[in-house]
């Protein structure tokens, strides 16, 4: 159990990370803001709460997963066109659904298409998740969210130029230092490895972006961390690879696609090797690699609200 502790640890220290542009710079501000957020912050102790008391064996009432799907479908059919290919191969029983991550609307993507059982809880960024108040309300009531409060990548790379001389970042990178959870204490990755479990044993799913943060080319995937294969190997349930693709710039009536890969399976052990963590990531990232498409086009002409749809899900 330490070595997997220690593997996730690693995990949250491997980002490579962004130049100090000022995108970077009011990206890492925002994410300050959002951690000093109290409406935020109490939503997120409300997930936390509810996920260990879960754990530990408490009944929860949640919406059905019926309902999750057919509001979510709803809403982002009115304004794209989605497409499923090999929708067979979705799952019907716990499974740990990973895809590659483009862009904020991902997860409430998948929701949409993921079936309604068994019910599925996404592991996610909690300010990403929870940062506009219609996202809160939405999931507050709709459950199914186990929380990772984590630093950003924008704001290690503000500390480090903080650490480097750049004195015009230090009030910001004190600021990060003072409100923004680093997320990789033993307490927290034992929290997050007991929930997982707990997930799995009563039927249920998660779906996690193996990435670990946004990738900015289609057709194109991050190394992968970690924790997907770790909870996999662990917890025995079998890996479904869903590839996203049309979902990094979006404007209304634009074609999404869900392509879903054969479930990956793989022998439990409840205290798994690294070579064994190593093997598993390779196959998935294999298996994700061969569902993206090799020659991605951005589709041309007018493009109806791109902006507001790529800032709504941010």
């Amino acid at each position: 159990m330490n070595s997997t502790l220690e593997n996730q640890q690693r995990d949250l220290q491997e980002f490579i990370l962004p130049p100090l542009t000022q995108q970077t710079i009011e990206r890492a501000k925002q994410g300050v803001a959002s951690a000093r957020d109290r409406h935020i912050n109490k939503t997120i102790q409300e997930a936390l709460c509810r996920a260990e008391a879960i754990a530990s064996g408490s009944s929860e009432q949640k919406i059905s997963g019926e309902f999750r799907r057919t509001f979510l479908r709803t809403a982002i059919h009115s304004l794209f066109r989605v497409k499923v290919e090999f929708p067979e191969r979705l799952p019907t029983t716990p499974s740990l659904i990973t895809a590659n991550h483009l862009n904020h609307i991902d997860p409430f993507l998948l929701f949409s298409e993921l079936p309604a059982h068994p019910f599925c809880q996404i592991m996610g960024d909690a300010r990403s998740l929870y940062n506009q108040w219609w996202k809160r309300q939405f999931l507050r009531i709709g459950k199914g969210v186990i929380p990772l409060e984590r630093i950003w990548k924008e704001e290690m790379a503000v500390v480090e130029g903080a650490k480097a001389g750049r004195e015009d970042l230090a009030p910001l990178a004190a600021a990060i230092a003072e409100y923004v959870p680093k997320g990789n204490s033993i307490e927290a990755m034992r929290r997050l490895d007991r929930i997982v479990q707990a997930t799995f044993a009563r039927g249920e799913g998660i779906m996690l972006f193996p990435e670990g943060r946004l990738g900015n080319v289609e057709g194109e995937l991050l190394p992968l961390k970690r924790g997907a294969a770790i909870y996999a190997l662990r917890s025995g349930v079998p890996i479904v690879p869903i590839a996203l693709i049309g979902t990094q710039d979006l404007y209304l009536g634009k074609e999404l696609t869900l392509r879903v890969g054969e479930p990956l399976v793989f022998p439990q052990s409840n205290r798994p090797k690294p070579f064994e963590v190593q093997a598993v990531l390779n196959e998935l990232q294999g298996a994700l690699t061969a569902l993206l498409p090799k020659d991605y086009c951005e589709p041309t002409g007018l493009k109806p609200l791109r902006h507001f749809l790529n800032n709504l899900f941010l």
